[in-house]
This record gives structure tokens, C-alpha cells and sequence, in this order.
């Protein structure tokens, strides 16, 4: 029986999506990190933004990465593009790095784009989580992670990184 943290915050008791959209967190990082084309929306034009650590880093592993920011604007010669809708072919995976109040109209941009899966990032505060995102996710059979930083998943990930998943463990908040 998984662990109280290894499952998504909406239970099959509660939520109106098929129970097979319910699996264990660890399972559904391992699935989305397995995949190959991944969005980033919210990736920021300010340099110093997380955002674009996390664009560079899954690049550097060779992950094929777009973009995603409506203000024109790139990211190591990689031109942002302006919405998911405008991804082709559509990403296998979206990771959503956008401020909560914006996130469920993207969630609702994926789906429409037919993305199954998708990541609300959370590193420090609130990140890009949100219960109507969630609520969304739950009732159109949409796989999502919330509230972790997929860079603490990664193989060999770096040193903050580490650092991170280690104070998760020690809070029980680490999903196995």
C-alpha cells in the first residue's frame, strides 16, 4: 500500500477521474522523466531565472526542449514559442513554471493540446500549483505531478539538489 505522500492529493474517493489516473508519485516522476520531448512554460527572458537552470539542464542531458513564454524572447538560441497550442509535434511531457493564478488556464491549454502529463513545478513557495489546476488534472484523466522540483529526480542531480531531496526524506515528504 503506498504511503500517504506517494499518491496525488486528489483520492479516486473524492475526485471524479477514472481510479487508473491515480498512481504513486514515484512511478509517475520515473514515467515523465523516461520521456524525451518536454514544454517549459514560464521560462523566463530574465537570465538569472530558475526556469532557464532547468531548461539548460534537462538540454544538457539531451532531452529535446522547448520553450515556452507568450513574450518573444530565447534561451540559448532557441526561439521561446508562444503557447503550448503553437508546440509541434506536441510535447510528451509539459512542465509548468508559471505563477498559480495562470496555471489552470494552461493545464486547460494542454489538454487542448493533448497532453497527458504534466508537471507543476515547486522548488520554494508556492511554485506553479494550484487546487483548480488540480481539479482539472483529476477530471480530464491528466497524469500530473505537483509540487516537486524534477531536477532533485534526475540522475546524478546537483549539489542544491541533493541537498533538497535530502530535506524532503528528512521531512517525509520524499516520494519513494
Amino acid at each position: 500500500m503506498p504511503r500517504k505522500n506517494d499518491l496525488k492529493k486528489y483520492s479516486p474517493e473524492t475526485a471524479t477521474a477514472p481510479a487508473t489516473t491515480f498512481v504513486r508519485t514515484r512511478d509517475l516522476i520515473n514515467e515523465f522523466l523516461r520521456q524525451k520531448r518536454i514544454a517549459i512554460v514560464g521560462v523566463s527572458r530574465d537570465e538569472r531565472d530558475f526556469s532557464r537552470t532547468v531548461f539548460r539542464e534537462f538540454k544538457k542531458r539531451g532531452y529535446d526542449v522547448v520553450p515556452i513564454n507568450p513574450q518573444q524572447g530565447s534561451i540559448d538560441d532557441v526561439q521561446f514559442i508562444a503557447g503550448i497550442q503553437d508546440v509541434s509535434p506536441a510535447p510528451d511531457v509539459v512542465v509548468i513554471m508559471t505563477p498559480p493564478n495562470v496555471t489552470a488556464q494552461i493545464v486547460r491549454d494542454c489538454a487542448e493540446a493533448g497532453v497527458s502529463r504534466i508537471w507543476l513545478h515547486r522548488s520554494i513557495g508556492a511554485g506553479s500549483v494550484s487546487d483548480e489546476a488540480l481539479e482539472f488534472c483529476a477530471k480530464h484523466d491528466i497524469r500530473v505531478v505537483s509540487g516537486y522540483c524534477p531536477l532533485m529526480f534526475l540522475s546524478d542531480p546537483g549539489f542544491v539538489h541533493r541537498v533538497h531531496g535530502f530535506f524532503l526524506k528528512l521531512a517525509r515528504a520524499y516520494p519513494n
